[in-house]
This record gives structure tokens, sequence and C-alpha cells, in this order.
């Protein structure tokens, strides 16, 4: 008995055999499988895929879409930009975080609290945005040229859209617009910066975002209308706007560079006074 029993028994350890051997080879095919996602493709094709990439970019998208609407067809008043602002915080903030400017997209990523192929798809999505703003108001103003032909017969001003600085009015002055780009993009960014750290609270975050860009732009604007300028604080408004003129320098540095400068600028002094803290990276 104790000899069968005995023989049973190392059957039993035999046949338990192969199923820890199986075991042991799908351990090893699933490594490398797991091991795909940490690569530079992976990730880009991780992210590429993310639902919810897809969705802040569309969100982007709308967000400058309305903003850039209010700056072109008010005339870019502080006062209705603020508001603009404010409440496209608190519709689309809990989405992409509503940067609606590529400089506060890029002061972002700068300091690290977006990944830079977000970063990359939120300037594109601003672009797109602000572009049809602008021919979307465009077409109405168009549609509307009867109107401002007898509003003129009567002395009155024809509708007109927002427009961007004629650089060869301030021929020599380029400097001064220059700086009034770099400062307004710089006070925005810093009170971004405070809203993305600090404030749990949407609607803290949204005035707070609303209040930095009526200072920033009440600032940038009077320095630029001293020299007959116009101040954007908005790279994606300001390719709308057609600001852009590549037979010379001073269009791009003014209303891409010095709001790209700004913005990091911001970022960076409100990191440094705050101090080490955790900052979340957005991927």
């Amino acid at each position: 008995m104790a000899t069968k029993k005995s023989t049973s028994t190392t059957k039993q350890a035999s046949a338990s055999k192969p199923a820890a051997v199986k075991s042991k080879t799908t351990t090893v095919k699933t490594a490398p499988i797991a091991a795909t996602t940490n690569t530079f493709a992976g990730h880009i094709q991780q992210s590429v895929r993310s639902i919810t990439l897809w969705r802040s970019l569309a969100a982007e998208f709308i967000g400058t879409f309305l903003f850039a609407g209010v700056v072109i067809a008010g005339q870019g008043q502080p006062i209705f930009v603020l508001f603009a602002l404010v409440g496209i915080v608190l519709m689309l903030g809990a989405v992409s975080g509503a940067h609606v400017n590529p400089a506060i997209t890029i002061g972002a990523l700068v300091t690290r609290r977006i990944g830079w192929l977000r970063a990359v798809g939120y300037v594109f999505a601003q672009c797109l945005g602000a572009a049809l703003a602008y021919v979307v108001l465009n077409a109405f103003l168009n549609g509307a040229a009867p109107v401002g032909e007898q509003a003129q017969l009567y002395g009155q001003a024809a509708p007109a859209l927002f427009a961007a600085t004629d650089f060869a009015k301030i021929a020599g002055k380029e400097w001064y617009l220059f700086f009034a780009e770099l400062l307004g993009t710089a006070i925005l960014g810093f009170a971004i910066a405070n809203a993305t750290r600090e404030l749990q609270d949407r609607v803290a975050a949204a005035f707070t975002a609303g209040l930095g860009i009526f200072v920033a732009l009440m600032i940038a604007v009077s320095a630029a209308s001293y020299i007959g300028g116009t101040a954007i604080i908005n790279p994606a408004v300001a390719i709308a706007l057609q600001g852009y003129d590549f037979g010379s320098i001073w269009p791009f540095a003014v209303y891409a560079l010095a709001p790209v400068i700004g913005g990091v600028l911001g970022f960076v002094v409100y990191d440094l006074l705050r101090g080490r803290g955790t900052v979340t990276t957005i991927k």
C-alpha cells in the first residue's frame, strides 16, 4: 500500500510540473509587451490613442474660437476679454485647462505642467480656433457692407474688426511694442501659474485668470497705444489677424517671440517666488 501511495504521489508531482513551466513561460512572454509602453514610440502611440487628449484638443479649439471671437469683435477691449476668459475657464477649464493662448501653453510646458505632445497639440488647436473665428467674423462683416456704407453717409464709423499693428507707421519704435507684449504676457503667465498650482476652486481660478488678463491688457494696450501700436498678447490671435509679415522680422518678434518669452517668464517667476512644491505634469 505504501509503495502504491508513493507511486501515486510521484505521478501527481510529475503531473503538476508542466503547469509550473507553463506559468513561467507566460510570464516571460508578457514582459516584453509591457516594456514597449516605456519606449518613446510607445509613449507617443499611447498618448495619441488617449481619448482624454483628443477631448482636451477639442476643448482648446472651441475655447480659442470663442476667445478670439470676443477679442476680434470687441476690438481687444480688456473688460470684454476679462469676462470672456472667465466664462471659457468655467466652461472648459476642467477639460483642458483652457489655455487658449500658445504663450501660456509653452509656459506650462517649460515648467513641466504639461507634456510636450499635449503642448504641440494645444498650440495647433489654438491657431486653428483663432483662424476660424476670424474667418467667420470676416464673413459677417462682408455681408454687412451695405450697412457700413449707410453708416458712413451719416458720419458714423463703419463696422470693423480688430487689426494688428501697421509696422510701417511705428518704424524705429518696434522695441516699445516688443516689451509691451512681453510685459503683458508675463503678467498673464504669472496669474495663470497661480491659478493652475494653488486654486482648486474653478470659480476662483477663472476669476484669477480673467483679472490677470485684464491687468495685462490694460498695461500692454496702454503702452502700445502711446506709439500707435496694438497689443494682442496672444500669438494665435495674431496669426488670425495676419499680424505676421515675413518680409520683416519685427512682426514675428513682437507677436510671437515676445509673448512666448513673457509667458515662460511669468510661470518661472511665480514658481521661484512660490518655492518648491508638487507640480503635476499632465501628459
